[in-house]
């Protein structure tokens, strides 16, 4: 049976993915897991850009106390300074690889403003940022002899010492699926880096790409890791609403544009919900537009941007004037039609300010991470810049202490192949993946009720059991693997959501009423019988 041994594994191959391993390439060898292709990440989708402060008369504290406004109380004062102060480095970093960030004639950033944000300071690549990063950091890691990217494979679960027949918080690396032979292969590491983005599939409207289905933060559940505030999930405001549109994002930077939201009357109405009208939080938005589709009975509203010179719009957003063109809509011209979508995990893996879980051995960094950055609702554009400061802090921190032990292949055992592949059941329990996205969108999504969430409970606790005993009873394949962490990952969510009781934030319950005070009370869930016959994890 192949198996792998590495310095350090790095699971997920988006901007903290590629940042990551090429932070720790001079340190050591890096294995980059991935799903898909290489390039098939959150990232690739970001059309928003990146905030930092590099304006003349922008100041750290500005952009401090932005941050911890739109997090609702919630954030850690600590970490947001550290992400404040440590990002501009590592965005001008980027433009050294090669990114082709928006220049005004001195040759400076051209800054823009998103939402919740006081003043210029986002950096753009256009309306593709995330892909041209991503493209950059790909190129550069392909050249680089100490990284290896094994495409096509998906982490099962991480290697403890439960796998040794023995107790303890360790991660010895993790086995992985290959999703060509079916062969899981034990990939041994001395430190492992969990960078495998959000969860967005968990809903049935989403931003995220397929692969978005919560395989980091379900496996450090399993192993016993701390799961912070799953309650918080962003719904960006504005995706296009299209049967043919697949959730394409329509990025907030439209709005910092100047695009307005208009009711199906053709009138504005983001002022009666809050004075920065159509650059409100992300949270507002998306509840205003929520409230009006309520009210109306009307299945999406509109984004205007028609006003604006067609040269200037068709400059500054070509990804959407092309993809909305391709559908019969001329943005230049014509309003879109936009609904909320299911866009951003606030909540994740618990760390501190350089990484670490209470895992030893273990870090998450970018979208899977909860690192008190983004509180009860992120910042727009501050995601980007999370995954470039933590991504190195970790390396920082792993330079400071290297690392030294691994067990002996041999002591790591093969993976249990023992199993049989039901075709007729799988077609059954397939079905409930429809039933997670559908639950979660109507019980759990952007305004929820003790009476919604408990019913989505019994729902979820029902396909729970269903899809831990089949998985019990079968070969392990990637839809397998989806689907399981899916459910563990709805379940986080529900009972997260339960525990907190009061509005804040991306947590909206009619019963309870909004609460944005200064305390800081976050939801912790962990698996305490971490790998005992529990009814919890599977």
């Amino acid at each position: 049976m192949p198996r792998i041994k590495t310095d350090f594994l790095v699971i997920g191959s988006g901007i903290t993915g590629l940042f990551q391993a090429l932070k720790l390439s001079n340190v050591g060898e890096t294995v980059i897991v991935t799903k898909k292709s290489d390039y098939e990440s959150n990232t690739n989708y970001a059309q928003g850009g990146i905030a930092s402060v590099f304006a003349e008369g922008d100041k750290f504290e500005d952009h401090v106390k932005d941050t911890l406004e739109s997090g609702a109380g919630l954030c850690d004062p600590e970490a947001v300074r550290v992400l404040v102060k440590e990002g501009p480095p590592l965005v001008k970093e980027l433009l050294e690889y090669g990114v082709p960030f928006n220049l005004n004639p001195e040759g400076e950033f051209d800054l823009h403003r998103e939402g919740g944000h006081g003043t210029n300071r986002i950096v753009h690549a256009h309306d593709r940022t995330g892909h041209e990063i991503e493209k950059t950091l790909l190129q550069i890691v392909k050249q680089n002899p100490n990284i290896r990217i094994l495409e096509y494979h998906t982490v099962v679960d991480l290697i403890t010492p439960h796998h040794l027949k023995k107790k303890g918080l360790i991660c010895f690396g993790a086995y992985v699926l290959s999703n060509q032979t079916g062969e899981v292969i034990p990939i041994l590491a001395k430190k492992t880096i969990i960078a495998s983005g959000g969860s967005g599939q968990v809903y049935s409207h989403t931003t995220n790409p397929k692969i978005a289905t919560g395989d980091g933060v379900a496996c450090a559940y399993r192993a016993g890791a701390e799961i912070r505030n799953m309650e918080f999930y962003q719904f960006h405001p504005t995706s296009l609403y299209h049967e043919k549109g697949d959730s394409f994002l329509i990025s907030e930077a439209v709005r910092g544009k100047g695009a307005v939201l208009l009711g199906m009357d053709g009138e504005p109405f983001m002022k009666k919900y809050h004075p920065m009208a159509d650059l409100a939080t992300r949270d507002i938005v998306a509840r205003a537009i929520d409230a009006e589709m309520k009210k109306s009975g009307d299945p999406h509203v509109w984004l205007d941007i028609s006003h604006k010179p067609a040269a200037e719009i068709k400059g500054s957003f070509p990804s959407i004037y092309a993809k909305c063109l391709e559908l019969g809509i001329d943005i230049t011209t014509d309003p879109i039609p936009v609904v909320p979508a299911a866009h951003f995990m606030c909540g994740g893996i618990a760390t501190d300010l350089w990484g670490k879980t209470r895992i030893e051995n273990l870090f998450a960094a970018g979208e899977a991470s909860c690192t008190g950055v983004h509180g009860g609702n992120r910042l727009a554009s501050n995601s980007l810049l999370e995954c470039l400061v933590f991504s190195n802090r970790i390396a920082e921190e792993i330079r400071k202490n290297p690392p030294d032990f691994l067990p002996e292949h041999g002591q790591i055992p093969a993976w249990d192949k023992e199993g049989l592949v039901n075709t007729e059941e799988w077609v059954l329990i397939s079905h409930d993946l429809s039933e997670i996205k559908n639950t979660m969108s109507n019980y759990v999504g952007i305004v929820r009720s003790n009476l919604r969430l408990e019913r989505a409970k019994r729902r979820m606790d029902l396909i729970y059991a269903e899809v831990r005993d089949y998985y019990n009873r079968t070969i392990v394949t990637n839809p397998l693997l989806e689907l399981r962490n899916l459910v563990l990952v709805a379940e986080l969510i529900i009972r997260s959501a339960l525990a907190r009781h009061e509005s804040r934030g991306l947590h909206y319950s009619t019963d309870y009423p909004e609460n944005r005070s200064p305390s800081r009370h976050d939801t912790i869930l962990i698996n305490d019988l971490v790998h005992g016959d529990l009814q919890a994890p599977l």
